[in-house]
């Protein structure tokens, strides 16, 4: 049995943004959960599977339905939002309601970012460090790197529009490694990373 939309475990609620889903107008769902690690995470709040003040999945529609006319779409973001199983069921409702619908994920799910492209008008996907063993010490968890690769090629493979990102600085990235990071998606062939700065708050 599938999991439905209103099991979903919401964390937080951006109703406008101009900058997490690029050339569009959007509103923003934090979703709860994320088993990674990362030291300078900017919202380890929503770590926790079922803690934080969630709201409910209907209240969250109800203020989309506020904001058809006046925004094109709605992010997915985290914490990991690929974590919840009901996130289909959330991405096919909005979809439902006409806007377009962006993912932010780490990629630590590939085949559930699989299943979810043919929803998906884009991604914006993290990609922490180069991938050897710098990816899994800076998540704190083995093979991360494997995971975050397959999930790429799986986006790549689908055609939809993503966006690479990668934070540096504080107890994120350092600039040779960042440097490294741009070289190793240019070798392959791959669109290079958007830079974020680390904020320390």
């Amino acid at each position: 049995m599938h999991a439905t939309a209103r099991e979903l475990q919401v964390g937080g609620f951006q109703p406008f943004t101009t900058v997490d889903f690029p050339g569009h107008l959007a509103a923003v769902v934090f979703l709860q959960g994320c088993p990674w690690r990362c030291p300078y995470c900017h919202n380890p709040h929503l770590r926790g599977r079922f803690s934080g003040g969630k709201l409910e999945w209907s209240a969250v529609v109800a203020k989309l339905r506020k904001r058809k006319g006046r925004l094109d779409g709605v992010v997915f973001s985290g914490g990991e939002p690929t974590l919840q199983p009901a996130l289909g069921g959330g991405v096919k409702e909005v979809r439902e309601m006409g806007f377009l619908v962006g993912l932010h994920t780490t990629g630590m799910f590939p085949e559930r970012v699989l299943e979810l492209l043919p929803e998906l008008d884009w991604v914006g996907l993290d990609i922490k460090a180069p991938p050897d063993e710098r990816y899994d010490l800076l998540t704190g968890r083995k093979g991360s790197a494997a995971l975050f690769l397959r999930s790429l090629r799986y986006i790549l493979e689908s055609g939809v529009p993503v966006e690479l990102r990668t934070t540096v600085g504080g107890k994120a990235l350092g600039e040779d490694d960042w440097v490294e990071v741009q070289n190793w998606l240019k070798s392959n062939g791959l669109p290079q990373s958007k830079r974020q700065d680390f904020r320390p708050v």
